[in-house]
């Protein structure tokens, strides 16, 4: 299928897990895509390589999220290289957890930074290259939703913000046809979350399906947002968690 062909993408923190898959879902679908990367220079070369291989369009860049001019840079490059840009997915993020009372400033602020400012600076730096039909698609959490256990207060707090940027940037940029939308991962099988790894057994629990999800599902709801099913949704959530939060 080709329902991307022509489409330029930008993926950010992309060299494995989710963001990796749907960085070749949307290759898949006809679409060149950009990816960042911090430091895992090699693994984004893989995930170039493989989308090649399958006759696609790719290019890697390294982009420190948390780095304003980093994360501004990689939106002229992806412009400079794909000769332009339609669809934005912001999934860099990171992970710190720990109690309020406990976690550190440096924790907060590379939270903050990362998973709040790093999304909105890429958005900012992406709307004037975005026409007709472009894409913004966020990658949040389950955890912005529902805090299902402490130590993750913090954290949940940056993924909960995406929900209202979504929302504001949906209402911004509708009269220029241009769709913002929010996927949530629930518990998806990555090597920052392993099916079997410890602490899987009791997220299992949580869900209606019993399983935890893998990337390529949350790669599928992005691809749906990206093409021409997606072109009336804008300003919502879809969650991919196996009903963690039904």
């Amino acid at each position: 299928m080709s329902t991307l062909k022509g489409k330029r993408a930008l993926v950010t923190g992309a060299s494995r897990g989710i963001g990796a898959a749907i960085a070749k879902a949307l290759a898949a679908e006809g679409a060149s895509v950009a990816i960042t990367y911090e430091k895992s220079a090699e693994k984004a070369g893989e995930v170039v390589k493989e989308i090649e291989a399958a006759g696609g369009k790719a290019v890697a860049f390294a982009a420190n999220s948390a780095d304003p001019q980093a994360v501004r840079g990689s939106i002229d490059q992806t412009v400079a290289k794909l000769g332009g840009l339609d669809i934005l997915v912001n999934n860099a993020g990171i992970a710190r957890y720990g109690n309020v009372e406990d976690i550190s400033l440096e924790d907060i602020d590379a939270l903050l930074n990362v998973n709040v400012k790093g999304v909105i600076l890429a958005s900012q730096a992406a709307i004037p290259h975005l026409t007709e039909g472009g894409r913004i698609i966020n990658i949040g959490s389950v955890l912005g939703e529902r805090v299902l256990f402490g130590g993750v207060t913090v954290y949940s707090a940056t993924k909960s913000a995406l929900r209202s940027l979504t929302a504001g940037l949906s209402r911004e940029l509708g009269a220029r046809g241009i769709t913002a939308n929010l996927v949530q991962p629930g518990s998806t099988d990555t090597d920052m979350n392993r099916a079997d790894g410890e602490g899987a057994a009791a997220q299992k629990s949580v869900t209606s399906l019993g399983r935890y999800g893998t990337p390529e599902d949350i790669a599928a709801a992005v691809v749906f947002l990206a093409g021409p099913g997606g072109k009336q949704i804008t300003g919502t959530t879809i969650t991919v968690d196996g009903g963690a939060i039904a």
